[in-house]
């Protein structure tokens, strides 16, 4: 008797992590197809990676443009800065 039958586990009830991982490094690489079929907890173990790495990602990006508009603005507020002292000064 196998270890899966040990445990109540079917066929498709393999290891999900493997699943999870492929949604990621799909995600990684651009391929947005699941190459599992609907209705199996495969599919959404992949789509549960996936969305996991697009979320990840969209912080990061979040993140640094957060980052860079806070600094155009210092810097657009300097440059004002100078500027008037500039037409003052004329």
């Amino acid at each position: 008797m196998g270890n899966r039958a040990k445990r109540n586990l079917g066929k498709y009830d393999a290891p999900l992590v493997i699943q999870y991982r492929k949604g990621m490094d799909d995600f990684h690489k651009g391929r947005l197809s699941n190459p599992f079929h609907k209705d199996t907890m495969q599919y959404r173990e992949w789509n549960r990676g996936f969305n996991k790495a697009y979320f990840d990602r969209l912080r990061k990006v979040k993140k640094y443009e957060s980052k860079g508009s806070k600094d155009i603005g210092k810097r657009s507020s300097s440059m004002a800065k100078e500027k008037a002292q500039f037409n003052a000064t004329r």
